[in-house]
């Protein structure tokens, strides 16, 4: 996490140099919105679950409960603050004594002073550190970073090569999940014939905050190579897309029976025995938005089925969310978070032994780490911290 050096400094400065600078100032005017907003919330959460017989209830909780740790690090900041304004007005007393004259009274305003600038002197870094904590939290959550992921590859410009590239990137991921002891099913595969790779893959990433960790991925990624399908020997460029959506549930998105076109045939392509000889495949088309998910790796129907729906209802439930997003982004002129799917976003350059990201800057200098997934935690914790910085600088 970002330890927020600024607001760190500008806190130890203003109690250490500014003794006279009241604490309740620190924060700028709509630092303190958000403050009030979240607390005005989670009393308005509290009161409508308390209350029962809510649809969306378990929705709320989940939102209820992610607005806890922000309400108790906003009660205990604030409860710091005004323990250091008591001692402030115990110091200023002793100050307005002894400029008084005051003998009589002399050596115990002097002795309630010191104790008062030891024991404020000692809550700085703890208030400092109380800040810098409330700020990270007060940074925007996406409620679906939590949640398990659907990965979606596929091949881009150049051919084969791009359905091989496809493939390694897939690899890639599959050895990431592995590291981080996350789950891996594949939903649906299509195959590249000759050279093989992939033209594309749909998977089911599943485990603690899969998605606010893969969700960086998404975009166009470069390979830049001499390919082994070509006999020239030539520097080529070939890209594939990632797509990564969160798992959404039912409740997330409202499917109608109406809306959809379901249609079965026979699966083609290599399969195991009944793959291609009976109607399993199954198309679903979503009427409304055109979107269309075909599943053909089970052999019954009711398995690709579910697969398709699952699919489905992650693009409907990403298709929303920009949705959401883009308004927010004209409201305030500014982008916030990844980078948008069609811009390029990393380069695989095999030649030259280096993966660079395009978005934070960072360099690896082991491709087949990299491609292993070895690698790519330490771009992905930068690319996260960069996100984080930016919605920082968005609440100032």
């Amino acid at each position: 996490m970002l330890s927020s050096p600024l607001y760190v400094t500008r806190l130890s400065l203003a109690l250490k140099l500014k003794q006279k600078c009241s604490i309740r100032n620190l924060f700028s005017p709509v630092i303190q919105s958000q403050l009030t907003k979240i607390e005005n919330r989670h009393s308005e959460l509290q009161l409508t679950l308390s209350q029962g017989g809510f649809g969306g209830s378990a929705k709320l909780a989940r939102e209820a409960s992610m607005l806890d740790k922000a309400v108790s690090a906003i009660q205990r900041f604030r409860s710091m603050q005004k323990e250091v304004a008591s001692l402030e007005a115990l110091i200023r007393d002793a100050n307005d004594t002894e400029s008084k004259g005051g003998r009589c009274g002399l050596g115990a305003s002097s002795e309630i002073r010191k104790m008062a600038e030891e024991e404020r002197e000692q809550l700085i870094p703890a208030l400092a550190e109380a800040e810098a904590n409330l700020v990270r939290l007060l940074i925007p959550v996406d409620e679906a970073d939590g949640r398990d992921a659907i990965l979606e590859v596929r091949r881009g410009v150049g051919g084969e090569e791009a359905c091989l590239f496809a493939l390694e990137l897939l690899g890639m991921y599959e050895g990431f999940a592995s590291i981080q002891g996350w789950g891996w099913k594949v939903l649906s595969r299509t195959e590249e014939p000759g050279f093989g790779g992939i033209r594309e893959a749909v998977v089911s990433v599943e485990g603690e905050g899969v998605y606010g960790t893969l969700r960086f991925e998404s975009g166009v990624h470069r390979v830049q190579r001499v390919p082994i399908t070509q006999s020239t020997g030539k520097l080529q460029t070939s890209t594939a897309t990632v797509a990564v959506l969160p798992e959404a549930e039912e409740v997330d998105v409202d499917v109608k029976p109406a809306d959809l076109r379901i249609d079965t045939y026979r699966a083609g392509g290599p399969g195991g025995q009944g793959v291609n000889t009976t109607d399993s495949a199954v198309r679903i088309t979503h009427l409304p938005s055109g979107l269309v998910v075909a599943i053909q790796d089970e052999r019954s129907q009711i398995q690709n089925r579910a697969k398709a729906m699952r699919v489905l209802r992650a693009r409907l439930f990403e298709a929303e969310r920009d949705k959401v997003d883009a308004a927010r982004r004209n409201a305030r002129t500014a982008q916030v978070g990844s980078a948008a799917r069609s811009e390029r976003v990393r380069t695989y350059n095999f030649t030259q032994n280096r993966i660079t990201d395009h978005r934070c800057g960072e360099s690896r200098f082991d491709i087949s780490a990299f491609m292993r997934g070895e690698e790519l935690g330490g771009v992905i914790e930068a690319l996260a911290k960069l996100d984080e910085k930016e919605k920082l600088e968005s609440l100032s």
